[in-house]
């Protein structure tokens, strides 16, 4: 009998492990481990500030669930994988031993890259995770006591733009809603070349149906743009050039500020020391089965995976992972792992597509790149409340999926479904 370990329980690790339980059954054993009891549904972590969702609405216990599946579920801190002994050491002084490893840790959050940054010891919220959310929710409460200016954006080396946008406009619709809009300026600053690059030098029209959303809300931007600092109150940026030379120096005042930060890999890959298992940044290097090309049995799933950028920018940008690009991955990784229990090599290639769904709060902005990373074969983008309303019912579906220990595709059945009407026009 393998053992198979999933480090991670996120939106990559929690499908992996159901996905490949599925597949092993009972033959091999699976393994989950995770610094935390609970799965949080990222995507959604924008409606938590104005009060849209609750943190708790978005947490799912996962000990139980795992249970039913025959997973075994261990929450402990990893503090270092080490892929040469076959091994992931604990915060408990423990160690789980493997026969295969799947990272699927998501990533740490670089606010240390920018003075200032940050909920914890800085001056900015952040929606990455759900109990940073929660914080800004506070902030967000003290806000409406004493309304004035936002800044929301992306620093520089960040890679994953969209809850930017959806944050910036979510919040611009409850402002309205409480009809005290008229009292704040807003400004959207990112380190994007243009307004619906995303990290991606843009999808279809994104950058005039996103430029054309902030037009039509009054709200100000800044690409290019490098934060230098932030202080109480008051974000320093850089605003450069197409060069990357120095174009003009912005103070910008805020009374709210969420500002989306670069990302590394964890410190128990990124300093574990395994020569050829990560990039400089601290990203799991995969070949195109998701597999290490110098570990053999360990493979890498989501956002914890290196990606080059899409293009050189003059403030510098990452590449995101999309939920339908990691979905491909989980598959692809799930089919490959099999193959090598069966004595053979690997062969599943993920697709690597984006389908995205991004919520402007009364509105919405879908698209659809396949693969992600251009050149691509189908490009198309669309806006619309149905949007926002596809969000709503999505995070449903992927609630109770993970709830249910459900392994099935979604993105895929929604993606050839949006192909079907791109083919239609």
């Amino acid at each position: 009998m393998a053992k198979i370990v999933v480090l991670g329980a996120g939106i990559g690790g929690v499908p992996m492990a159901y996905e490949m339980k599925e597949i092993v059954g009972k033959e091999h054993e699976v393994v989950v481990i995770s610094d935390t009891p609970t799965f949080h549904f990222v995507p959604s972590n924008p409606w938590v500030p104005p009060k849209w969702r609750k943190p708790e609405d978005l947490k799912i216990e996962l000990a139980p669930v795992m249970q039913k599946k025959g997973i075994n579920f261990i929450q402990k801190a990893a503090t270092k994988v080490d892929p040469g002994n076959n091994k992931v050491d604990l915060d408990d002084g423990t160690s789980v031993e493997y026969d295969y490893l799947v990272i699927a840790t998501g990533p740490r959050l670089a606010f240390d890259e920018v003075p200032g940054l940050g909920p914890h010891g800085g001056y900015t919220t952040s929606v990455c995770h759900v109990d940073h959310a929660a914080v800004a929710a506070q902030d967000w409460d003290r806000f409406m006591q004493d309304p004035g200016p936002i800044v929301i954006g992306a620093v520089q080396g960040a890679s994953c733009f969209g809850p930017a946008y959806e944050y910036l406009m979510i919040i611009e619709t409850e402002l309205r809603k409480r009809k005290i809009r008229d009292k704040v300026p807003m400004t959207f600053v990112t380190s994007e070349p243009y307004i619906g690059h995303l990290g991606l030098g843009g999808v279809g029209d994104t950058k005039g149906l996103l430029e054309s959303a902030l037009r039509d809300k009054t709200i100000k931007w800044i690409t290019n743009a490098k934060v230098d600092k932030i202080e109480p109150g008051m974000m320093s940026v850089t605003e450069v050039d197409d060069d990357g030379n120095e174009k003009k120096k912005h103070e910008l005042p805020f009374k709210h500020s969420m500002m989306l930060p670069a990302f590394t890999g964890v410190d128990a890959v990124r300093n574990s020391g395994a020569e050829g298992l990560t990039n400089p940044r601290g990203f799991v290097i995969v070949d195109q089965y998701q597999r290490n090309p110098t570990y053999k049995n360990v493979y890498s799933v989501g956002v914890c995976v290196a990606l080059p950028p899409v293009e050189k920018t003059p403030v510098p940008t990452g590449t995101p992972k999309t939920g339908y690009m990691i979905e491909s991955m989980v598959t692809a990784t799930a089919h490959n792992i099999r193959d090598q229990l069966a004595g053979k090599e690997p062969s599943d290639v993920p697709s690597l597509s984006a389908l995205c769904l991004a919520d402007l709060g009364d509105s919405g902005v879908a698209f659809l790149a396949v693969p992600q990373i251009p050149p691509r074969n189908t490009t198309w983008s669309a806006q619309g409340k149905w949007v926002h309303l596809a969000k709503i019912a999505f995070e449903k579906y992927f609630m109770r999926k993970v709830r249910k220990g459900i392994s099935e595709p979604f993105y895929e059945r929604m993606m050839l479904k949006l192909m079907g009407v791109v083919r239609l026009k």
